[in-house]
């Protein structure tokens, strides 16, 4: 199984990703949540790649993450460089780039939001949505304050945080406005009440998603760490639905 970290070139920025899998075998795509890259998936991807129905995994690192393009370093970059928007725009194209028409799509927290912005984008390109433990678009009052930077240099563009806390804080109200564009079968899966994504945002979204199921696995924000085996359950079963 190769899972050598590869690049393509999508929406004007290198994108790094890794696969698992049979290249004829349905495909899916995970995306990480914010702080990780690709390799946070390893392994889900396995599982999934080598499960009774094996899967084509993707897993790219985001921009801003691991080995893909960090544009927020470049001389008078912005924080329009790491909108959520502008993320959902690089998977569009990264999907495209490799000529995959239709995928199963996964994400987590930060992902997740770029899953679900994506899925209303382009509802004809998602077969099925997984959302593991994400936030709904509410605005935050009060606002979440500044992350404080670490004293040891992260391993990824310490702009993305600012730049997607401060969008975190007011999302665009198109995003709430979209969520009946979501017309894949989806399945929403949270951390219980020790995450630290408020479970009544999933439980709002389950209602705002036409057709949607619902997971508690009571392990905290990370769902697909703690719990992988139950995890990866609950996803093959709804995958192979």
């Amino acid at each position: 199984m190769d899972t050598t970290s590869r690049t393509v070139k999508a929406n004007g920025i290198t994108l790094a990703y890794r696969t698992w899998g049979p290249e004829d075998a349905p495909p899916v795509l995970l995306l990480h949540c914010r702080g990780a890259d690709g390799t946070d998936w390893t392994r889900i991807a396995q599982g999934l790649a080598t499960g009774a129905r094996q899967r084509r995994v993707y897993a790219p690192d985001l921009r801003g993450h691991g080995r893909s393009d960090w544009p927020g370093t470049a001389p008078g970059a912005g924080p329009e460089v790491y909108r959520y928007e502008v993320m959902r725009d690089d998977i569009r194209a990264f999907l495209v780039a490799l000529g995959l028409d239709r995928v199963d799509v996964v994400g987590h927290s930060l992902g997740g939001a770029v899953a679900y912005l994506f899925a209303q984008q382009s509802p004809e390109a998602v077969r099925r949505l997984v959302l593991e433990d994400v936030p709904a678009p509410f605005p935050l009052d009060p606002p979440r304050p500044p992350a404080e930077r670490p004293d040891e240099e992260p391993p990824f563009d310490w702009a993305m945080v600012r730049a997607t806390d401060e969008q975190r804080n007011a999302p665009d109200p198109v995003w709430w406005d979209h969520m009946g564009r979501i017309t894949m079968p989806t399945l929403l899966i949270g951390g219980g009440p020790t995450s630290l994504i408020p479970q009544e945002q999933i439980a709002v979204l389950a209602d705002m998603i036409p057709d949607t199921r619902r997971v508690t696995l009571d392990t905290g924000h990370l769902v697909h760490e703690t719990r992988p085996e139950e995890f990866l359950a609950a996803v093959e079963t709804f995958l192979a639905e």
